[in-house]
């Protein structure tokens, strides 16, 4: 996993090597950030600059530890949440155990591109309304980040919705992932990202959904055999990341160095999205020498598979309550 997130880093040149300014040998104030993002990938680069700017703003008062590629995102979320660690940078999905409305934000096909998804996200009223659900569950809003769109990487090939049916996927723990396998007549099971590639390798799953960023960063597409190695790019779901804090920890630390991690510079977001939209190019070409099958549906084949997700998103938010339903209906405002 080290080599492909090395390869990654040198292919587009993105290792940002922010040294940031002098810390005190002991300062004021720690934030620990937790992640599964890998060295070398674009979002450890945006948290590498994160760092930077931050140690300059405060002073070298708060030093910023990141902790990549460590544990799986549920439980780093969940120690944030508890106080046990500062901060925890991660999928929404990887959020939304914690954090239930944020299912809303993954719902299939509600991105149509990323311009779409860059005006929705950056909207005041869809952030204030994330920012509110977080702050619920004792979460503060950092920045965004983005894994990208996810598609389908699968033993058998997928041409039709009909092509799903039956096939073990391994879903994220998250509501909108297992409810969007089961509108196809998959089969979702829930496996942690730590033990996805084993789970592919070993046969107790035929496939997952993913990035090609995050299946080459995590390893994934080698477990699939040769000959065996399909990739349909459904970008059925577009899956944003969050930097959040821990409320618990946040409350201690003055309120000028609150100010300077909440008020971050947007184009730390831009620069996480130009990152990895820059490099799947790339990405999709190493995985056909890695003898994958990269299919890419026309609008015609993929209004099918829109077709068999009309009314998730709608369910899912129903399911989460007024919140969830606030939230969707002001992304799609923003539409």
């Amino acid at each position: 996993m080290h080599k492909i997130a090395c390869l990654i880093g040198t292919l587009l040149a993105l290792s940002l090597a922010v040294a940031g300014p002098a810390v005190a040998d002991d300062p004021e104030f720690l934030m620990e950030v937790g992640t599964v993002a890998p060295a070398g990938s674009p979002w450890a680069n945006q948290l590498k600059q994160f760092k930077s700017e931050v140690q300059e703003a405060t002073g070298g008062r708060l030093k910023v530890k990141l902790r990549l590629g460590r544990g799986n995102e549920r439980s780093l979320a969940r120690r944030v949440q508890m106080g046990s660690m500062q901060a925890f940078a991660g999928s929404v999905g990887g959020m939304s155990s914690i954090v239930r409305e944020a299912n809303v934000i993954e719902s299939p096909y509600l991105f149509e591109n990323f311009e779409v998804a860059d005006k929705a996200l950056d909207d005041p009223e869809v952030t204030k309304q994330v920012k509110q659900v977080l702050a619920k569950r004792g979460l503060i809003f950092g920045i965004w980040g983005e894994n990208g769109y996810r598609s389908y990487f699968s033993k058998q090939k997928i041409r039709t919705p009909d092509d799903m049916k039956g096939i073990r996927f391994r879903s994220q723990e998250s509501l909108v992932h297992v409810e969007t396998y089961e509108a196809f007549g998959a089969t979702p099971v829930p496996i942690d990202n730590g033990n996805t590639l084993m789970s592919v390798q070993t046969g107790v799953v035929d496939g997952f959904d993913n990035t090609p960023l995050f299946a080459m960063a995590g390893s994934w597409y080698q477990g699939l055999k040769d000959g065996e190695r399909n990739l349909f790019l459904s970008r059925h779901c577009y899956q944003p990341a969050l930097l959040v804090y821990s409320k618990k920890w946040f409350d201690t630390i003055p309120k000028d160095i609150q100010a300077v991690i909440t008020d971050l510079d947007h184009g730390l977001t831009v620069m996480g999205r130009d990152q990895v939209r820059q490099i799947e190019p790339v990405l999709l070409k190493n995985l056909k020498r890695y003898g994958y099958d990269v299919y890419e549906p026309s609008a015609e084949e993929l209004a099918a598979f829109k077709e068999k997700q009309k009314g998730v998103a709608d369910r899912v938010a129903k399911e989460m309550g007024a919140a969830g339903v606030k939230l969707l209906k002001a992304i799609r405002n923003t539409m």
